[in-house]
């Protein structure tokens, strides 16, 4: 189970009851999974300038951070002068590298 932070204490307790009944047998796997969704934080959007920090904090060049994430340099350019902004699977991967470090991703 992996754990996931919960967006109040009413979530909180809503999942703690979900993910007993569903190790008792009462609530089946694609269940508990909505349930994770539904109580869990999403990601949040990231500017321009926390994109250029996370990169400056690691020492990374828009090369480095563009092969960590599976995405192209010019995207990850266009993110930084804000033309376009991250989403899907780079948000969320930019997201970890920002909380975890990147050893989280290498």
């Amino acid at each position: 189970m992996i754990k996931k932070t919960p967006k109040s204490r009413i979530f909180e307790a809503v999942h703690e009851t979900a993910h007993d009944l569903h190790e008792f047998g009462f609530i089946d796997k694609r269940a508990m999974q909505k349930y994770d969704a539904l109580c869990i934080e999403p990601v949040p959007d990231y500017t321009p300038e926390q994109i250029r920090g996370i990169r400056s904090r690691y020492h990374i060049s828009q090369a480095v951070l563009a092969s960590l994430l599976n995405t192209s340099v010019s995207a990850v350019r266009k993110w930084e002068v804000g033309e376009k902004h991250p989403g899907g699977l780079a948000l969320k991967l930019i997201n970890i590298l920002d909380r975890k470090g990147m050893e989280a991703l290498v």
